[in-house]
This record gives C-alpha cells, sequence and structure tokens, in this order.
C-alpha cells in the first residue's frame, strides 16, 4: 500500500463519530496492519467504510461477523 493511501487510510481510522473506534482502530493500524495479507487489507478497509456502531459492534463481539475474512480481521484488530 502506497504511502498516501495508508495516511487517507489512517485519517478514516482516527477521525470516527466514536472514540473507542479511534482508539481501537489507530492502534491496529500502528501494531498490527503491516501483518495484514492483501486480501485480508480489502476486507479492512471494507469494515472501515462500515456505519461506526455496527463496526463497533463487531469489534466488541456484541455481533458476529458472517463473513470469514470479515472474523479473522476483527480477530486480529481485538489483538490489538
Amino acid at each position: 500500500m502506497e504511502q498516501h493511501e495508508l495516511n487517507k487510510l489512517r485519517w478514516h481510522c482516527t477521525r470516527r463519530a466514536l472514540l473507542e473506534l479511534d482508539i481501537t482502530l489507530g492502534r491496529f493500524l500502528d501494531n498490527g496492519f503491516n501483518n495484514l495479507n492483501e486480501t485480508q487489507v480489502k476486507t479492512f478497509i471494507d469494515l472501515v467504510a462500515m456505519e461506526d456502531h455496527d463496526l463497533w459492534a463487531l469489534i466488541s463481539g456484541k455481533v458476529e461477523a458472517t463473513d470469514p475474512l470479515e472474523s479473522e480481521v476483527i480477530v486480529a484488530i481485538r489483538k490489538h
């Protein structure tokens, strides 16, 4: 991923309506994002495009992801 794309993604991750998402996604970008493969990166970008409350429900475990790739990425986010 090019630097300008990463900067844009960071902006989308840390300018959320929920402070919990800002912190969680920012921490993941700093500590876990580089471990994702290309398919997981695309899935992460799709997740970031979700509405804040829906995304937080997945990350916090209130709702389970139905897509196995989403589940993989959510687990990775939770670890960081």
